[in-house]
């Protein structure tokens, strides 16, 4: 976060604590907000979007079975600079499969695709911020660690697309991407920890916290 946003975003959460918007707590867990930051849309977002495109990608229609990988129940909430859960926000995400291969018409890879994976999901937040995925962990393909792609829609704030990454995958070092964000100290803010022994029957769980900045 540069000094300008970071003037604003103080600027922004004294004038929502004198008007009793923020409670002490609140004030707190703003002031630790770290802003998620930005990424391009990238090659594989879809051209057209998909019949089916719900919150859970493990499952197709008119496909037997579940999509091959590791199911992980992704959750996390959507917050402005000050905290704030942002309500009614369209949230899209799109990865490759467990074979590290998209389902898009530009992915050339010799991975073969899965037709039980359905590659793109959206939904809309709550009240609270909160949004909800039923997908598999991210995987390696060549030249990118695992990471899954988000785009948020809203007429708050206009679109923002950013990526996820998992804690401890050793090539997150060598992802050019990954890289870049190390460089501008962003990178921890993009970063979820994976738990195992979910009890949504997923065998993973992960929470990813997006924060956008002052608007």
């Amino acid at each position: 976060m540069s000094d300008e946003q970071s003037r604003r975003q103080a600027l922004r959460i004294a004038a929502l604590a004198a008007i009793g918007v923020l409670t002490p707590t609140r004030i707190l867990h703003a002031a630790s907000l770290v802003t998620t930051p930005s990424t391009t849309l990238g090659p594989f977002y879809p051209r057209e979007l998909p019949l089916e495109d719900d919150n859970d990608l493990t499952r197709v229609k008119g496909a037997s079975g579940v999509a091959k990988g590791v199911i992980l129940d992704l959750t996390g909430r959507v917050l402005d600079a000050s905290g704030r859960p942002l309500a009614n926000t369209q949230v899209e995400i799109w990865q490759c499969n467990a074979f590290g291969r998209y389902h898009h018409p530009d992915d050339h890879s010799n991975a073969p695709l899965d037709p039980s994976f359905q590659g793109f999901g959206k939904t809309i937040t709550d009240g609270d911020g909160r949004y909800r995925f039923r997908t598999i962990r991210p995987v390696p393909y060549p030249g990118r660690t695992p990471h899954i792609h988000f785009k948020l829609a809203s007429r708050s704030f206009g679109t923002f697309v950013t990526q996820m990454f998992v804690a401890g995958e050793p090539g997150n070092d060598r992802d050019y991407l990954f890289r870049r964000m190390q460089e501008d100290r962003k990178h921890k803010a993009s970063v979820v920890a994976l738990k195992s022994s979910d009890p949504s029957g997923a065998a993973l769980s992960g929470e990813f916290e997006i924060v956008l900045a002052a608007m």
